[in-house]
């Protein structure tokens, strides 16, 4: 056969209308079953499976005997004509379903070994470990669950193209090898070999090409870019990772909301999901007060109360003690949550302290019955704390920075541990004014909550010249669905004076700041349209859109948690020779 005439068809793409005619199929065999005289082959490539069947009727006796001896993932061309399968023998979870192909010749293309992770899994049956199915990935990747993750990503991505194409954007490269800047994260460093001693660093983002790209006057910029952050192990994270980044000049906060939504509108389309623009709006104290987390769930209520002044003076020296600090008694109503046992409770009370709480005070109303610690207290009733009947309430008191995370995390478990549905399928949100500064939660010194670019809202810029810091306001927003974060962005500083002052509060002197920045300072002294952007965290909305459980499995070749390539051996121990070449020497 000649490379053209190999395939007539994808295995997956037969149908009723194609019966009766002759079709070339190349696949890998997923399961063989000999039945008698008849062999049965479930052929699959990437569009799916169908049956091929061979029988001494139509089959020549050598193809018969070739078909006998294939095993497990070995790749054949077939030669056959497409029949309807009897109506008792159609298989219904199969798009192919309907037919099967009637083998006339079958050669061997690539005779396969014993696999060492199965791809072809009886319904239910658990999957290998994880390190092992990485480690042997190109098995791995035939799965089909795998390959529709993939297909699925593919249609995504060309759905986001094609979406911010048709808004006036232009899709603009930007540099890999780069120069280390401060983004929240280490950068992964490049030893250059040309010039010793000197590094290019890996970009954690595109930040600040983009915003050069707008003070260029190119107005409007996408990329699909890859992005690396050298960061501690975490479960959620790659150390690469792919990003919708964008960036247009002339827009306020609300016209990249609007491009966003446009966006994200149409990858759930595109994934079959039907969604509308008009997020919903939340401050980010709002959001904090509301539900505990800058990432809120809205689709479940459950707000958190300020019962302070409820609960002021009625003899309960924990709480009395917190007021008289300036703190607050917040609380969260868990309607249904009387079912839950005392040790199902002491869990969610454990989530609280995991926070910082240093306790949490629960009332439990059924029927008429109050109880818990909280029952006993001066002048309680159901309705002073608003408890209808099979109602739990969880109550700390302290700091709204112990209290709320603490509550937001008792709310997420509850939530979990009620089993509770939600109201709505969908909701998205834009969490905004975030503050420009945060505590170091080790250090205790104030840092700047997100990248350095991130202009203060204009009523705070007097604060922010006065040294007021921690009531600066930034123009960072995110957005978040289903009480995940699925990307954030910012106005940017504009007024190179103003960029040298943020720099100044990072500790950068004059000369380091235009050692590490001069470029992007040089260039916002040539003028510099107002301008913002977003990056939407592409890999984890695949995740959400595939139904999948973890980010390794919308990703062709992941890392571990530990960062490790385990199909290719990456990271790897190199040459002395290279590395001399490079003016670098490995410590133990």
């Amino acid at each position: 056969m000649t490379a053209t005439a190999m395939r007539t068809h994808r295995c997956g793409a037969l149908r009723a209308t194609h019966a009766g005619q002759e079709v070339r199929l190349g696949g890998w065999v997923h399961r063989r079953r000999d039945l008698g005289g008849l062999i049965f082959l479930d052929l699959r490539d990437r569009d799916g499976i169908v049956q091929v069947t061979l029988g001494p009727d139509w089959t020549p006796p050598e193809v018969m005997e070739r078909a006998a001896g294939v095993g497990a993932e070995t790749v054949v061309l077939v030669k056959g004509v497409v029949a309807l399968r009897p109506e008792t023998a159609r298989n219904r979870e199969l798009p192919t379903g309907d037919v099967e192909v009637k083998a006339v010749d079958l050669a061997i293309a690539g005779r396969a070994s014993t696999p060492a992770i199965p791809v072809a899994r009886v319904k239910g049956e658990e999957l290998p470990a994880e390190e092992l199915r990485l480690l042997h990935r190109h098995l791995d990747l035939r799965r089909p669950e795998l390959q529709r993750n993939l297909a699925l990503r593919h249609r995504l991505l060309q759905r986001a193209r094609a979406t911010l194409s048709a808004l006036d954007f232009y899709e603009i490269e930007t540099p890999i090898l780069t120069k280390p800047t401060p983004e929240g994260a280490r950068d992964y460093l490049v030893p250059s070999r040309l010039h010793r001693g000197e590094f290019y660093a890996l970009p954690q983002s595109p930040q600040l090409y983009k915003q050069i790209l707008m003070i260029a006057g190119f107005d409007r910029y996408f990329q699909i870019a890859r992005c690396f952050r050298d960061e501690d192990l975490r479960s959620d994270r790659q150390p690469e990772f792919t990003q919708i980044d964008l960036e247009a000049s002339f827009v306020a906060p609300e016209d990249v909301y609007a491009v966003v939504e446009a966006v994200l509108t149409a990858l759930w389309e595109e994934a079959g999901e039907t969604v509308s623009g008009g997020f919903r709006r939340l401050s980010y104290r709002e959001a904090m007060e509301s539900y505990g987390t800058d990432k809120p769930d809205l689709r479940f209520g459950l707000a958190i109360s300020d019962l302070s002044e409820r609960f002021r003076g009625r003899g309960f020296d924990a709480f009395d003690s917190a007021l008289a600090s300036n703190g607050k008694i917040r609380a969260i109503r868990l309607p249904g949550g009387a079912v839950l046992s005392r040790k199902e409770v002491d869990a969610l009370i454990a989530e609280g302290k995991a926070a910082g709480a240093s306790g949490v005070a629960t009332l439990k109303r059924e029927g008429d019955r109050l109880s818990g610690p909280l029952a006993k207290l001066e002048g309680m009733t159901a309705e002073l704390a608003e408890l209808n009947d099979g109602d739990l309430l969880l109550a700390v008191a302290g700091p709204d920075s112990v209290a709320l995370p603490s509550l937001g995390r008792v709310r997420t478990a509850a939530i979990a541990r009620l089993k509770l549905q939600p109201r709505e399928k969908h909701v998205f949100a834009w969490i905004e004014q975030f503050p420009l500064f945060e505590r170091d939660p080790e250090s205790g010194t104030l840092v700047f909550a997100h990248h350095p670019f991130t202009a203060p809202h204009p009523d705070d810029v007097p604060r922010l010249m006065a040294g007021e810091l921690e009531q600066v306001r930034s123009l960072h927003y995110d957005v978040v669905y289903n009480g995940v974060e699925l990307g954030s962005g910012s106005i940017r500083i504009t007024d190179p004076e103003l960029q040298r002052k943020v720099f100044e509060l990072l500790g950068l002197s004059r000369d380091e700041a235009e050692a590490r920045f001069g470029f992007l300072l040089r260039a916002l002294e040539a003028g510099a349209p107002p301008h913002g952007g977003f990056a939407i965290g592409f890999d984890r909305v695949v995740m959400l859109l595939a139904g999948a459980e973890s980010l390794r499995d919308v990703i062709a070749f992941p890392k571990t948690t530990a960062a490790r390539a385990l199909f290719e051996g990456a990271p790897t121990a190199v040459d002395p020779q290279e590395i001399a070449e490079l003016g670098l020497k490995v410590l133990p």
